[in-house]
């Protein structure tokens, strides 16, 4: 598992994406999210603006990252 920071309250799952450097481009997020390979504290999320706050973790394939 990877931890990945932010410095704000919360993040939304896209932006989260291209931060941890998952996606490249939003397009690129979009398409994992909609292709429903992007799993939020073990629930599958289809919502591009879910937004992620500090303990939250999102798994995207095989991949995990912490949000701290």
């Amino acid at each position: 598992m990877k931890d990945i920071e932010i410095k704000t309250e919360y993040i939304k799952l896209d932006a989260f994406l291209k931060w941890a450097e998952v996606a490249c481009l939003g397009s690129e997020a979009k398409f994992l999210i909609q292709e429903e390979q992007v799993y939020v504290n073990n629930e599958l999320e289809t919502r591009r603006g879910r937004k992620l706050y500090k303990d939250d973790i999102v798994k995207v394939n095989s991949e995990e990252y912490k949000i701290v």
